[in-house]
């Protein structure tokens, strides 16, 4: 692929934003390419995605360039629905865990992209903005459902609208982050995490994940039968049993995601 590198490790997959003279930013190549990829992963049985960006950002968003001159013409709504929200949607139907290594700055839909992730790792030299706010736009990508479960209405619409970038340790104390580490040890730390969530039992890793976000919008007592619905599928797994069975015979479970 032109705009994405494609990296295994074990059961382990990083896609990699290969943009990094233009700091990753979103042109349509990179949209479609990304949509792929991640077909690619359900189809390659992956266990663990890594999402990460080459060079010193994440991800800075849409790349204004490729659309500027183009806003009479544009069509903001089709661009989303056939390029961004393809992809935010792709990332949380995967039944694995999802993890974005914040290499640097995420910003608008870059931004979006890493709270798409079920699980963020940043350097603590990165920064977050909103970015869309300030060129009179409305967050997308799934900001605005993502941002205020994160950290609040108030605070969501505060990021929105004034849009001052966020450091990295701040990020992390709003729950925006779940670990920040320095740059040389971003790579330690995502390969750590990735690797232990692609052993892990991954059915009933991706049962969970389907279950807490539908948690969302769901009544206590439409939980409490969903999670019976998944609980009875994650106990005719494979992975199950040998969980028990290793319980019982005091050693480490091989888990196939089965």
């Amino acid at each position: 692929m032109d705009t994405l590198r494609i990296d295994d490790d074990g059961a382990a997959r990083t896609i990699t934003l290969n943009r990094p003279d233009d700091l990753n930013a979103i042109n349509d190549k990179l949209t479609f390419e990304l949509q792929d990829a991640l077909k690619a992963v359900r189809k390659d049985k992956v266990r663990c995605l890594v999402i990460t960006g080459a060079g010193r950002a994440f991800c800075a968003g849409q790349d204004l360039k490729s659309v500027q001159g183009r806003s009479g013409d544009f069509d903001f709504a089709d661009a989303l629905r056939t390029r961004y929200n393809p992809v935010v949607s792709g990332i949380r139907a995967l039944e694995i865990p999802v993890i974005a290594a914040i290499n640097g700055v995420a910003a608008g839909a870059g931004w979006s992209l890493a709270l798409a992730c079920d699980l963020r790792i940043s350097v603590s030299t990165a920064k977050f903005v909103s970015a869309f706010g300030k060129i009179g736009l409305v967050p997308d990508s799934g900001m605005t459902q993502t941002l205020p479960r994160l950290v609040g209405m108030a605070r969501a619409l505060e990021i929105a609208w004034i849009g001052d970038p966020i450091p990295a340790k701040t990020a992390l104390e709003w729950g925006l982050v779940n670990k920040v580490v320095e740059p040389d040890g971003l790579a330690e730390a995502t390969r750590n995490w990735a690797q232990a969530l692609a052993a892990g039992p991954t059915k009933g890793i991706g049962l969970t994940k389907r279950a807490m976000y539908v948690a969302w919008n769901n009544s206590l007592d439409q939980q409490l039968d969903y999670e019976a619905q998944l609980q009875g599928i994650a106990g005719q797994t494979r992975d199950y049993r040998e969980g028990v069975q290793a319980f019982i015979d005091k050693r480490n479970p091989e888990f196939l995601g089965e």
